[in-house]
C-alpha cells in the first residue's frame, strides 16, 4: 500500500529533535506513566514490529519486556535519535521503512504505533489494515496509542475535509507553516473502523490519550 505523505514525512523529519517537548507538559504525566506500565505488560515476550518509532520514546518503555524489537520509520533523523537512547543492542534492530509500504521478510508476534493511526486518512483506514494483515499474519497483536484532542491544550483543528479527516496547522522551526493530518477518533469510531478486519478490541481512554488492543482477523 503506497500513499502520498511526503508533507508529513518532511514535517517530522525538520521537528525531530523537539518532539519529546509534548511529553514533558505538567498536566500529561499521569496519563503517560499509565500508557508506559500498560504498554510493556501489554507487549511482554512479543517480537515487535514498531511502526514510525520516531525518537524511540515509547520503544524504551517496552523493549525489555519483549523477547525483540524492529523499530522502523521512514525518516533517518529519527532512527539516529532513536538508536542515541541505548536501548539493548541483543534486542533492539533499527531499519529505515515507511509505514505505508511495508517489505517485510521475518515473523512478527505484535505491532505497535505510536501516535501513527491518526495520521492515516479515514478512507484508506480499512485498507491500511488489511496491508498489516499481509504483512504480519492472521492472529497478531495490534497496539495503537494516539492522541484524545483536548480543548485549550490540543492544536486547534484547522478545517475538516468531505470524508471527516481533521487538520491541523503546524509551524516548522525555520518558521514556516504546514497543514499536517491528524485525526482525533471516538471509541464508537474506532470500534466501527476496526471491526472488519480485527477482533477483541480493548480500548482505554484517558484525559490526554488513548490506547487500544487488538487482533487482526
Amino acid at each position: 500500500m503506497k500513499n502520498d505523505h511526503s508533507e508529513l514525512a518532511a514535517y517530522y523529519a525538520q521537528c525531530a529533535g523537539n518532539l519529546e517537548e509534548a511529553y514533558r507538559q505538567p498536566e500529561c504525566q499521569d496519563d503517560l506513566a499509565e500508557l508506559q506500565r500498560r504498554l510493556g505488560e501489554t507487549l511482554a515476550g512479543h517480537r515487535v514490529l514498531e511502526l514510525a518509532c520516531g525518537t524511540g520514546y515509547w520503544t524504551r518503555y517496552y523493549a525489555d519486556a519483549a523477547q525483540s524489537v524492529l523499530a522502523t520509520d521512514i525518516n533517518p533523523e529519527m532512527l539516529a535519535l532513536s538508536k542515541a537512547k541505548g536501548l539493548p543492542a541483543d534486542k533492539v534492530r533499527w531499519q529505515l521503512a515507511d509505514a505505508f509500504d511495508l517489505q517485510l521478510n521475518e515473523p512478527f508476534s505484535a505491532c505497535f504505533a505510536g501516535f501513527w493511526w491518526s495520521h492515516v486518512l479515514r478512507q484508506d483506514q480499512e485498507r491500511y489494515l488489511q496491508h498489516l494483515r499481509q504483512q504480519l499474519g492472521k492472529d497478531a497483536l495490534l497496539v495503537l496509542i494516539d492522541n484524545v484532542y483536548v480543548e485549550g491544550i490540543s492544536t486547534t483543528i484547522a478545517r475538516t475535509d468531505l470524508d471527516g479527516n481533521t487538520y491541523q496547522i503546524h509551524t516548522l522551526p525555520d518558521g514556516r507553516r504546514c497543514e499536517i493530518l491528524k485525526n482525533f477518533p471516538t471509541d464508537s469510531a474506532l470500534r466501527k473502523r476496526l471491526a472488519a478486519s480485527t477482533r477483541d478490541i480493548r480500548i482505554l481512554r484517558l484525559e490526554h490519550y488513548w490506547m487500544l488492543t487488538c487482533r487482526l482477523k
